[in-house]
């Protein structure tokens, strides 16, 4: 039997917060367990257990810093999957830093939202349009650019390949991929996200969305 993904629901607009038990509640794989109008508001409901993914709006009336609720969320264990009425680019990428694992915009359609939510609850980051977007456009210094091959490295390692496989598919000696993972190491050092391990490199492929395009 399949595996039932728990969801949470952080919006302040009532009506959505409706549609949205409407909509989930056709889907047999997922189960939403709580709806709140902040991110305080929903950890201190009673009995609630971290839900498998969080569906965060980005603005609420709270004025709440959007990368403070991300964080808030990602403590206790959930993946974040921000849901905005625009396309916001530095919204966006901000989002991704902060370590939401996805942006969808209000106008997609129930099947583009569940793929969203499952991909997510299965480790992957939810890919988008308007994520695919921001991040071909992201030109900030905190995104470092990296070569092709530093990129097919970087990919392949972080991935869970040995370097010295990575280097195979690659077509080089593992000196030389050594080299070139040397290289994205120093180059997020120096855009100021220190990179030190395998988890790290993962973090960032997933931070800039590195996968998707």
């Amino acid at each position: 039997m399949a595996r039932v993904i728990t969801v949470a629901v952080v919006d302040d607009d009532r009506m959505l917060l409706d549609g949205l038990r409407a909509w989930l509640g056709r889907v047999p794989e997922l189960r939403l367990v709580a709806t709140a109008a902040t991110v305080g508001e929903l950890l201190r409901t009673p009995g609630y257990t971290p839900a498998d993914v969080v569906l965060l709006d980005l603005l609420l009336r709270d004025a709440s810093a959007p990368v403070d609720n991300i964080r808030r969320l990602l403590r206790p264990g959930s993946r974040v999957l921000m849901i905005s009425t625009v396309p916001d680019r530095s919204a966006i990428i901000e989002s991704i830093r902060a370590g939401a694992d996805g942006y969808l915009t209000k106008d997609h359609d129930l099947p583009t939202l569940v793929a969203a939510v499952k991909d997510l609850a299965e480790g992957r980051s939810a890919h988008s349009a308007e994520l695919a977007f921001a991040c071909a456009y992201d030109n900030s210094p905190a995104r470092p650019r990296l070569s092709p091959r530093e990129r097919q490295i970087l990919l392949d390692y972080a991935s869970g390949m040995t370097l010295k496989s990575a280097a195979r598919r690659a077509g080089i000696t593992i000196h030389t991929a050594k080299d070139y993972l040397d290289r994205v190491k120093a180059k997020y050092q120096q855009a100021g996200r220190p990179t030190y391990t395998k988890l790290d490199l993962a973090r960032r492929v997933r931070e800039d969305s590195l996968e998707g395009g």
